[in-house]
């Protein structure tokens, strides 16, 4: 049997790449993080660490070990928080992880109406951009992940299952004062230059640029919606951004026109098989009746209650 403990010293030597650094996290000893990287070794028959110069490093088999002991550490953390939430919701945790601008829109919103149905419960935030908060989710560092999904985005892992939550409509965003001759037309800025976000934002430009018959030259790449708005004020490019975005944040030296048939669906992601948790389930609702409202661009589809496995 492998203990809780040790496997939390491994995780946290390969999260900090040294004995000194995990011990400082976990307030022990450096003698009494090697003692207990040693044990290990004892209980499992393998090699985990290996001396480099002054310092350590984890061996293949450690590495692999460390990678298993944060999603058991995760899902032993998620079981106490379950069984905590179990008592009528009137305590106990639920953690979230969500892009920037649903952060920046509808999440507090939910986290209002969370905390005003079930007062007891203790809501953690985590911002992470869709890989990220899906990593999160099978770690059992969450419990819900916000994430969204392009028509082209491939499928998600076995066991990640989604619940929709509305259609965000994609823009082209261009400088104030850009002639109406092909304000909504990503065709007619082929030879501009091109500002990407993310990777699953990026994968839509270039699919977006493909239909239109050309390769976007992308300049600038940025995850930041705000420096978006602010390189393109500035002349410095083009792009195409969610209105969640724009919701979130709107430049005046922007002008921002809805594409024609080009959105993003977001969704709330679970892990496991259904039924949900109590307190995850309470987010859920939570977050299904928190719609984004506020910037005359913001046209969705109402939220569903089916469940998606992927």
């Amino acid at each position: 049997m492998l203990d809780p403990v040790r496997l939390r010293v491994l995780v946290a030597v390969a999260a900090r790449g040294s004995v000194t650094a995990a011990a400082r996290e976990l307030h022990y000893s450096q003698p009494s993080v090697s003692h207990h990287l040693a044990r290990l070794e004892a209980e499992t028959g393998a090699k985990l660490v290996q001396r480099v110069g002054r310092g350590i490093r984890l061996t293949e088999a450690g590495r692999l070990l460390a990678e298993r002991a944060a999603e058991i550490l995760g899902r032993m953390e998620s079981a106490a928080a379950e069984l905590t939430a179990h008592v009528g919701l009137r305590a106990g945790r639920v953690r979230l992880a969500a892009f920037p601008s649903a952060l920046g829109t509808f999440v507090p919103a939910a986290a209002v109406r969370l905390a005003d149905d079930h007062p007891g419960l203790d809501l953690r935030l985590a911002e992470a951009e869709p890989p990220e908060a899906l990593r999160m989710l099978r770690a059992g560092d969450v419990d819900v992940a916000v994430i969204f999904r392009y028509e082209e985005t491939g499928p998600e892992d076995d066991g990640i299952r989604l619940t929709r939550l509305f259609d965000d409509p994609t823009c082209l965003v261009t400088p104030a004062g850009t002639a109406d001759t092909g304000v909504g037309d990503v065709g007619a800025h082929a030879a501009s230059r091109w500002i990407a976000g993310c990777d699953r934002c990026r994968s839509h430009l270039l699919d977006l640029c493909s239909r239109a018959g050309f390769e976007p030259r992308v300049s600038f790449t940025t995850d930041d919606y705000v420096a978006v708005q602010a390189m393109v004020a500035a002349g410095l490019g083009v792009s195409v951004l969610p209105t969640l975005a724009l919701s979130a944040h709107r430049s005046p030296g922007i002008r921002a026109v809805e594409l024609p048939g080009s959105v993003r669906r977001v969704f709330a992601a679970t892990y496991g098989e259904p039924p949900d948790p109590p307190a995850t389930a309470a987010l859920l609702t939570a977050l299904t009746r928190s719609e984004p409202r506020g910037d005359p661009l913001r046209r969705h589809t109402p939220a569903v209650s089916d469940n998606l496995i992927t």
